[in-house]
C-alpha cells in the first residue's frame, strides 16, 4: 500500500498514518511529504515545520503546543507537546450555533416488546434486582439454575439477568452522593428490556431497603415480588423461593410477542473504549452519521463520558437547543471538574497506555474524536448521573468515561440498544442490551472477526465513506433491535458486571 495519511481539517498541521505496518524512514507520500523517521500506524506526522510554542492542530483545534522544534515529516510524539488548558466553563457559548432540524425520516420501524409503562424493549428479559451486595452470590447461583432448569420451558423469554452491584450497606445512605447509585439501581430495574417489574431479592437488614429503593413506583409490593433472605430457612429454601417466583414471572413474559414499533421508541447509547487516533477519523464519525439518522427517525441518542467531551464543551454548548440546556450541560461539566479536584486529579488522568499506543497524545485529542459520536443535530436535553431519560433527539447523559460505569449509567437512562466503538479492541458487553461493536481499523476487524460487528476502518482507505458506513450501522441497529441479527457479544454471552458510580462516602 502506498504511504497514506489522513488530514481531518484544512488547517491541520499533522496527519495520521493509515498504513497498517506504519511507514519507514524516507517513505514518500503522494503529496511529496517524506517521513523523516519510521512512524507507526495511527500516529501523527508533522506536515510542516513546527516551532517551539506553536499549536499542533488536529480537527482544526490545538491539541497541544510544541515544546521543541518538530521538523516536517517527523513523528509528533506525546512528549513533543504540552497539553492545552480545558475550555473555561464561564466563557462557553450558549446556543449560538443551533443546527437547523434535519429532514425527518418517516416510516422507520423495528420489532420490539411494548411495556405497560409505554416504553419498548429490544429484548424480553426477566430481571432480578438485588438491594445489597450480600445477596449477590445467592442470586447468581439461582440465576444459573433458572437458566438451566426453567428458561428452556419459556422460549419467548431471551434471558434472566441479575442486577447485582456492590452497593446497599456500609455506606452513608443519606449523603448527597448516595442519590446517584440509588437512582441508578432503581432505573436499571425499570430498563425497557426488563419486561414488567423485576423480582427483588433483599437481605433484610441492609440500609437500602426495597421500599426506599423503589419508593412504590413499581408494583413489586403488590405481586409479592420481594424475597428477603433473612426470612427464609437456609440456602436451599431461599433458592427454591427465588426459582418459584421466577417461574411465575417467566410464564407471564413468555406470553409477550414482538410488534412493529416506530424507531422513535429506540434509545441508543453511544460509547467508545480502547480508542485510538483513528476513532475520530472512522468509527466515531460513522456513529455520528448513524446518530443523525436515528434522530431524524425520532429516536433518542445518548452520548456520555464527561472527561471525553470536556475539551469539546464549547462545541456542545453552542449546539444546545436553548441556553437553559447549555447551562445544564455546563452544570455537569463543573460537577465533574470539582469531583476530580477532590481526588487531586484532573481530566489528563483519563488517557490510557492503550490510547497512547494507538496514537492519542492526550485527552484533548481523544475528546475531539470522541465527540464525533454525537453527530450534528441540536442537543435537546441533559441528564445527570443515573437519571432516567424521557426526551427525544440528542441527549447528553452524564457518566464517567469508564466503559463499565458509562454502560451501567446509560442502562439507567433507559437505553435499549448500545453501540461501542473501539480502536485497540475490547470484548466489552452488557447483559441487558445488545452491544454493537464498531472497529476504527480494518486490521482490528480482521484480527477479531468474531468480536467486531462492523468495520469502519474502510473509511480511512477510501473503500467506504462516513455516510455509507453510518447508514450501514443505522440498518444494523434496527436489525439487532428487532432480533433479526445477533451481535457477537450476545452470541458469546460476553457480559461485563454492572459498575455503580458512587461518589458518596463509605462508612
Amino acid at each position: 500500500m502506498q504511504p497514506l495519511y489522513v488530514r481531518i481539517h484544512t488547517s491541520d498541521n499533522v496527519g495520521v498514518v493509515v498504513n497498517a505496518e506504519g511507514v519507514a524512514a524516507g517513505a514518500e507520500f503522494a503529496s511529496g511529504l517524506k517521513a523523516a523517521e519510521a512512524i507507526p500506524q495511527s500516529h501523527k506526522i508533522a506536515l510542516v515545520d513546527l516551532e517551539p510554542g506553536e499549536a499542533v492542530l488536529r480537527y482544526g483545534t490545538p491539541i497541544g503546543y510544541a515544546n521543541r522544534r518538530i521538523g516536517q515529516g517527523e513523528w509528533v510524539r506525546e512528549d513533543a507537546m504540552r497539553m492545552p488548558e480545558a475550555p473555561a466553563l464561564e466563557d462557553l457559548p450558549l446556543s449560538t450555533a443551533v443546527p437547523a432540524d434535519l429532514p425527518p425520516l418517516e416510516g422507520i420501524t423495528f420489532e420490539g416488546y411494548r411495556n405497560p409503562d409505554g416504553t419498548v424493549g429490544t429484548r424480553n428479559i426477566l430481571g432480578i434486582t438485588t438491594t445489597v451486595q450480600c445477596v449477590a452470590p445467592t442470586v447468581d447461583y439461582a440465576v444459573a439454575r433458572i437458566r438451566a432448569e426453567l428458561l428452556p420451558k419459556f422460549p419467548n423469554v431471551d434471558d434472566v439477568v441479575a442486577v447485582t452491584h456492590t452497593y446497599g450497606c456500609g455506606v452513608a445512605i443519606d449523603a448527597p452522593g448516595a442519590a446517584v447509585p440509588i437512582r441508578t439501581i432503581r432505573n436499571i430495574s425499570r430498563n425497557p428490556n426488563i419486561g414488567g417489574s423485576p423480582l427483588v431479592v433483599s437481605l433484610g437488614c441492609e440500609k437500602l431497603q426495597p421500599a426506599r429503593l423503589f419508593s412504590n413506583d413499581l408494583p413489586i409490593f403488590e405481586d409479592n415480588s420481594v424475597i428477603r433472605l433473612q426470612d427464609e430457612h437456609g440456602f436451599g429454601e431461599t433458592v427454591a423461593a427465588i426459582l418459584k417466583a421466577a417461574e411465575k414471572k417467566l410464564a407471564e413474559l413468555d406470553k409477550r410477542r414482538r410488534v412493529t414499533c416506530p424507531a422513535s421508541e429506540l434509545m441508543v447509547g453511544m460509547q467508545c473504549g480502547g480508542s485510538d487516533a483513528f476513532s475520530g477519523v472512522t468509527c466515531n464519525p460513522a456513529v455520528g452519521e448513524a446518530t443523525d439518522l436515528l434522530v431524524r427517525a425520532g429516536a433518542t441518542v445518548l452520548f456520555s463520558e464527561v472527561t471525553e467531551v470536556r475539551d469539546a464543551a464549547h462545541l456542545i454548548t453552542a449546539r444546545a437547543a436553548t441556553p437553559e440546556i447549555a447551562k445544564d450541560f455546563i452544570r455537569e461539566m463543573r460537577w465533574y471538574d470539582e469531583y476530580l479536584a477532590q481526588g487531586r486529579a484532573d481530566r489528563s488522568a483519563n488517557t490510557t497506555p492503550g490510547n497512547k499506543r494507538g496514537g492519542l497524545a492526550n485527552i484533548v485529542e481523544k475528546a475531539m474524536g470522541s465527540v464525533a459520536k454525537s453527530g450534528t443535530t441540536a442537543l435537546r436535553a441533559v441528564a445527570s448521573h443515573g437519571e432516567r431519560v424521557t426526551a427525544k433527539g440528542l441527549v447528553f447523559a452524564a457518566t464517567p468515561a469508564s466503559d463499565f460505569i458509562c454502560g451501567t449509567l446509560q442502562l439507567a437512562a433507559a437505553m435499549n440498544m448500545h453501540v461501542f466503538t473501539t480502536g485497540e479492541g475490547s470484548p466489552y458487553g452488557l447483559a441487558l442490551v445488545p452491544v454493537v461493536k464498531v472497529s476504527s481499523r480494518t486490521a482490528l476487524a480482521e484480527k477479531w472477526p468474531d468480536l467486531i460487528d462492523l468495520d469502519a476502518g474502510r473509511i480511512a482507505t477510501g473503500e467506504s465513506t462516513i455516510q455509507q458506513t453510518g447508514a450501514e450501522l443505522f440498518q444494523l441497529i434496527l436489525d439487532v433491535a428487532s432480533g433479526r441479527k445477533q451481535t457477537w457479544a450476545e452470541k458469546w454471552k460476553l457480559h461485563n458486571a454492572l459498575a455503580m458510580f458512587n461518589p458518596g462516602p463509605v462508612t
